[in-house]
This record gives C-alpha cells, sequence and structure tokens, in this order.
C-alpha cells in the first residue's frame, strides 16, 4: 500500500482564545502540529504528507517537519476558508500513484501511529474507514434552549479522525462536493453521499479534539502523565 496523509491544520483557533493559529499552540513542549507529524513518521506505509496551514506560517511549519524527522516528501499549502476547502486543496496537491489518502486534524494530537495504520488497512481493504467511539452520553434533541426528544444511543458513534479513503473515492466525492455545493461536517459524510460504505474503526475518548481552554488544560495533564513524544 501507498499512502498519502493530509493534516489539516488551517483552523483559526478562535474558541481556543490564543491570539494564535490553533496548530501552533504550545502543548506542553511543541506547537499542536508537531504532535501529529511525529505519529506520522511513525506510522507505515506513509509515502507523502500534506500540511494544509493558514497562509504566512510556511517558515514555522518547516520547522515543525524538521524536529519531527519526517523521511518522506511535505508539502505546505494555505488552506481554505471552511475544513472542506482545506481538504479539497491539499488533496489536489497528493500523487495520483497514492492507493489511500489518510486525513487527520493536528487538533487531535493523541491519535497514534497503531490508530492510523488500522484506519489504513481497513480502508485499503474497503473503502473507506473512519476513527470513532460509541456515544456513552445520552443525547437530546434541543430547540430554543428546551428539550425536544431524547436520542436513543444504540448504535450511534461520535466521528474523529484519523479517516482514511482509497484515493479514487475520495477525490470522487470532492469533485461532487464542489459541482453540486455540497457542504459537509467530514470527509466520510461526503463519501457516504456517493453511496461509499464507510468502516468504523473503534478509538478511544483520549484521541479528543482540543477546541476550548478546558481542553487544552485537559490535554496538557494528559502529556504530564506520558513520556513526551
Amino acid at each position: 500500500m501507498r499512502a498519502s496523509a493530509i493534516i489539516v491544520a488551517a483552523g483559526s483557533g478562535t474558541r481556543l482564545g490564543s491570539g494564535e493559529p490553533k496548530a501552533f499552540v504550545k502543548l506542553h513542549a511543541h506547537p499542536m502540529l508537531h504532535y501529529s507529524l511525529a505519529t506520522l513518521a511513525a506510522t507505515p506505509h506513509i509515502a507523502e504528507v500534506v500540511i494544509a496551514i493558514p497562509g504566512g506560517l510556511e517558515r514555522r511549519t518547516r520547522e515543525e517537519v524538521a524536529r519531527a524527522s519526517l523521511e518522506v516528501p511535505v508539502k505546505i499549502t494555505s488552506g481554505g476558508i471552511e475544513r472542506q476547502d482545506s481538504v479539497r486543496i491539499a488533496l489536489a496537491l497528493t500523487s495520483a500513484e497514492s492507493d489511500v489518502v489518510i486525513i487527520h486534524d493536528a487538533a487531535r494530537p493523541f491519535a497514534d501511529a497503531t490508530l492510523f495504520a488500522r484506519c489504513l488497512e481497513a480502508a485499503s481493504a474497503r473503502g473507506a474507514a473512519i476513527a470513532a467511539i460509541p456515544v456513552s452520553d445520552t443525547l437530546k434533541r434541543v430547540a430554543d434552549g428546551v428539550i425536544h426528544a431524547t436520542v436513543k444511543r444504540a448504535g450511534m458513534y461520535q466521528a474523529q479522525t484519523p479517516q482514511a479513503f482509497q484515493r479514487r473515492l475520495l477525490v470522487a466525492a470532492h469533485e461532487r462536493a464542489t459541482r453540486e455545493h455540497i457542504i459537509a461536517t467530514d470527509d466520510a459524510d461526503l463519501v457516504e453521499q456517493l453511496g461509499g460504505t464507510v468502516e468504523i474503526v473503534e478509538a478511544s475518548a483520549i484521541n479528543m479534539k482540543i477546541t476550548t481552554p478546558s481542553d487544552l488544560m485537559l490535554a496538557e495533564l494528559l502529556l504530564t502523565s506520558k513520556k513526551p513524544r
């Protein structure tokens, strides 16, 4: 298998309140982006990496790439207005020789190489696969601050990244989205709308997405209990 990896690192970090793009906010000893790069360096089958970042941060990104000791080609591009735009831009820079493309948000620094490898293998075999965890809390459908229904959580999963897809399938999904002005919250949704089957690779709640200051505080606590990478 030959795989391309896309790291989505173009988020503004507004809700984090840091004053700088989220992927470059320090987490323990390194910017958040570092942890995803270090994981990719330890992941088999990765033949290239494309990183979507806010414009003007190319030098800082190159410095993080060097620290991660990636031994594959790395391309850096400015992201788009929305996450979907950033993925589409990065996808266009991936090699047509890649069998699978794996996408990961830099805001999830705790995804490990084993999780990446499991998603890659599942996507290679069956077309598409995403990391996800079963929903554990009771879900309420709310309008105007009032509960209107309780949603049964049996069979409900919370999507995470990485998400991996056979490249031809992902390209077709994004081409259709552009052509028909389809907006989706993640790439799995685009593939589902194309009629593709997406497999779940069960992950862990530790693979958290850092969005708010309290998330960052929790991530710092988690890192202090682990050996720094």
